[in-house]
């Protein structure tokens, strides 16, 4: 069935979570496991230390776009609270990382931020960098303009 396909993931507390803090039905999740075959930019998992995974986005709205996520399942963007700072201040961080091994340099030219829900299609928080903003659509422009209800910046969390 395809209303089944596209059946969003569960809010929090809902969820059908394991014991290493993934939820099972979460693409991100997935991703994030390995069980995809998704390329990971950036794998936090290959460091002890590490929170947070990268890859490229399904459908760019810019020539470098890339979704940074929690390696561990934390809700939606409505979930972080004043004690996910760090974790999002890593997310910008592992975002401007990619982007410079990307021979993205200006970070000027470049979006950060993540859509409220209900205007995300997966719940898991990810953190949308785009780059060059001059070189996106018309479409890509609405979608990711700046501090809407449905878009907002790292900024609008702290």
């Amino acid at each position: 069935m395809a209303a089944a396909i596209n059946t969003p993931t569960p809010e929090i507390g809902t969820t059908d979570q394991t014991d290493d803090e993934h939820d099972k039905k979460c693409i991100f999740c997935k991703i994030v496991k390995g069980e995809m075959g998704t390329e990971l930019l950036h794998d936090g998992s290959l460091l002890t230390d590490e929170t947070v995974s990268c890859f490229r986005d399904i459908h760019p709205g810019a020539p470098h776009h890339y979704l940074d996520v929690p390696r561990k399942y934390v809700g939606n963007c409505k979930s972080l609270g004043k004690e996910h700072v760090p974790l999002v201040e890593k997310l910008v961080e592992t975002g401007k990382e990619i982007l410079q091994k990307n021979n993205v340099t200006d970070l000027n030219g470049v979006r950060f931020g993540f859509h409220w829900p209900p205007f995300c299609s997966v719940t898991h928080p990810h953190l949308h960098v785009l780059a060059p903003v001059s070189q996106m659509g018309f479409m890509s422009r609405v979608v990711y303009r700046l501090n809407l209800y449905w878009f907002i910046t790292v900024i609008l969390l702290k």
